[in-house]
C-alpha cells in the first residue's frame, strides 16, 4: 500500500489534473491524503467532485504554512511507502512502478523531473540538470539539489523524519538531510513528473541558492540531535 501525500491551498486551477494522473496510477487499496490548509477558492470542491474514496482530506489545524500543511499530511498516511506530491505537478505514467522498483532495494529515493510552464508546456530542461543535483547529505546542504515532490521512502523512516523541528524553512530539505544520514538511498536520473513552474510556486527551483551560512549551520544543529 502506497500513500501519497500532498499539502494543498488555492489550487484550484491545477489541482484536478494533478490529482487524476496520480490516482490512474493508485491501487484500491492506495491513498491519497491531502493536507489543505483552508483554500478560500473551491480546491476542496473539486476534490470533492471527483469522488474517489481514495482520496483522504484533512484540514489542516496546526500553523498555516507549507511545512506545517505537509506534515499533516504525512501524519496521516498509513501506507507502507510515503510518496510527495505537489498540487500543481503532472505524475507520468511510469512514476509509481518506477520507484516501487527502486525502492526494494532502497529506503529512499528521489528522481529528476521535466520542467513545465504554467499552460504544460516543456522547457525543455530538466531540474537536475538546471540544479547540477548529486547525491549525499553534504552535497545538498550546501545547495538543495531534490524536490520533495520527487520524493518516496518507506514508512519505517517516519520515525525520523516526524515531528519536523520547529520553524524549519522547507520540509524537503530536513526530510532528504535525515534520510541521507540514517537510511539508504537512490538519485534517479529518470524524469518521472512534469514540475510545474508559474507565479504563484510555494517554493524555489533554480534560482542561487537562500540558505545564509547561518540557516545551514541551524540545519546541522538539527542534525545532530537525530544523531
Amino acid at each position: 500500500m502506497i500513500s501519497v501525500c500532498m499539502a494543498s491551498y488555492n489550487g484550484a486551477i491545477f489541482i484536478k489534473q494533478q490529482v487524476i494522473s496520480i490516482l490512474s496510477q493508485l491501487e484500491s487499496e492506495d491513498e491519497l491524503i491531502i493536507s489543505d490548509d483552508g483554500s478560500k477558492d473551491n480546491t476542496l470542491e473539486i476534490l470533492v467532485s471527483l469522488n474517489d474514496s481514495r482520496v483522504k482530506i484533512f484540514n489542516n489545524k496546526s500553523r498555516h504554512g507549507v511545512v506545517p500543511n505537509f506534515e499533516n499530511a504525512i501524519k496521516n498516511a498509513s501506507g507502507d511507502y510515503i510518496f510527495l506530491s505537489d498540487q500543481d505537478d503532472i505524475w507520468l505514467p511510469n512514476k509509481k512502478e518506477k520507484c516501487l522498483f527502486y525502492l526494494q532495494e532502497n529506503d529512499f529515493i528521489s528522481h529528476n523531473a521535466f520542467m513545465i510552464d504554467k499552460n504544460g508546456k516543456l522547457s525543455g530542461n530538466d531540474y537536475f540538470s538546471l540544479r547540477g543535483t548529486r547525491y549525499g547529505y553534504w552535497n545538498n546542504l550546501w545547495k538543495m539539489g531534490y524536490l520533495g515532490c520527487c520524493m518516496a521512502f518507506k514508512k519505517e523512516c517516519l520515525k525520523d523524519i516526524l515531528p519536523f523541528p520547529k520553524d524549519i524553512l522547507w520540509h524537503d530539505m530536513w526530510i532528504a538531510s535525515v534520510l541521507h544520514l540514517k537510511y539508504k538511498g537512490q538519485l534517479l536520473n529518470d524524469g518521472l513528473i512534469l514540475y510545474r513552474r508559474h507565479d504563484a510556486n510555494a517554493s524555489p527551483t533554480t534560482q542561487k541558492s537562500q540558505y545564509s551560512w547561518r540557516f545551514k549551520f541551524q540545519y546541522r544543529n538539527y542534525i545532530f540531535c537525530i544523531l
